[in-house]
């Protein structure tokens, strides 16, 4: 029922910087600096993407410059030491990557990087080429939707689907992404189905619901009483 979600092409940078495995410490901080970024895919061959080195892997070296880590700390932090006396890219970064495909939803890449709790993600083709990256600024886009088009969209392909009129009568209004149901419905038992329907839509913030459902008789016509339906949200 509802368009086409935005997907990771829509929103991602394709301009972006990668560097080889073989490049120098100095030379991955001076790209970042360059660039303006915190992190850098690394590339072998053509462009594939092999790993991410971060702001944090470099952090490890100014941490232990000149410290002398006890025996505990030593156990604990193995991957940490490693990465202080490292000086490529390919010594410093993590790996495998986490990467995400073009044409993945943006719930999708916000999931993936939820799960990995990173801040960007490789945006990569099905030979795991680079493409561009995605940040987490980037997911956030959908929410400069503006309240008009959000409405638009709800009244097109939610309430004239479950709600539709005569039989109900939906006021509908939209403010800063939050969107407000009111009025008559037919039907109480379909607004569990809107609320998961419209928080579907890209920008909304939340949903709320002041809505009078028409009870019926044995018969099926409606009685005439009405019942008040506000959900939480």
């Amino acid at each position: 029922m509802h368009g086409s979600p935005h997907i990771v092409s829509d929103v991602m940078t394709h301009t972006v910087a990668g560097i080889g495995s073989g490049a120098a410490f100095k030379e991955i901080v001076r790209m970042m600096h360059d660039w303006k970024v915190s992190a850098l895919p690394v590339l072998e061959g053509e462009g594939r993407v092999v790993g991410v080195v971060s702001e944090a892997d470099l952090l490890a070296k100014e941490e232990f410059r000149d410290s002398d880590p006890d025996r505990y700390t030593q156990l604990a932090r193995l991957a940490d030491l490693a990465k202080a006396g490292a000086v490529t890219a390919g010594e410093l970064m993590t790996s495998p990557a986490v990467t995400v495909r073009a044409d993945a939803t943006l719930a999708e890449a916000a999931r993936t990087m939820a799960h990995a709790r990173v801040k960007r993600l490789p945006v990569v083709d099905e030979l795991g080429m680079l493409e561009g990256i995605v940040s987490r600024g980037d997911l956030l886009k959908v929410f400069l939707r503006g309240d008009d088009e959000i409405a638009e969209e709800v009244r097109r392909e939610v309430v004239s689907y479950l709600f539709p009129a005569p039989d109900s009568a939906v006021r509908l209004t939209v403010r800063e992404g939050v969107v407000r149901l009111g009025g008559r419905v037919r039907d109480t038992s379909l607004v569990p189905v809107a609320a998961r329907l419209i928080r579907a839509v890209e920008g909304v913030v939340d949903v709320e619901f002041d809505l009078t459902g028409r009870s019926t008789g044995s018969a099926g016509a409606p009685s005439g009483h009405g019942e008040s339906v506000v959900p939480s949200s």
